[in-house]
């Protein structure tokens, strides 16, 4: 896993949880509750997940880019790295 992502979805996480219907809908589309949120924050998947969320939804996904000021393409290119749809040396 790129540094870069992993710190970009920790970011992205931030901002989502800025938001708590935006954090009760992340918990029930991934199935996390916080706990297991906060205790998974290492494992690539539940990184994949937080990034795979915004890019789900076009329209978090341009508030999230531009409250971090990064492309929206840069946030959805990390979610498919994260996946490991995507390689990593890009």
């Amino acid at each position: 896993m790129q540094d870069n992502d992993a710190a970009l979805a920790l970011h992205a996480l931030g901002w989502i949880l800025g938001d708590e219907p935006r954090a009760e809908r992340l918990l029930g589309m991934t199935g996390l509750d916080p706990a297991s949120l906060r205790s998974s924050l290492d494992d690539r998947a539940t990184l994949a997940a937080i990034l795979s969320f915004l890019a789900s939804h076009e329209p978090d996904l341009m508030a999230c880019a531009e409250a971090l000021d990064i492309k929206p393409e840069d946030l959805a290119a990390a979610a498919r790295r994260l996946e490991g749809n995507e390689r990593m040396d890009l």
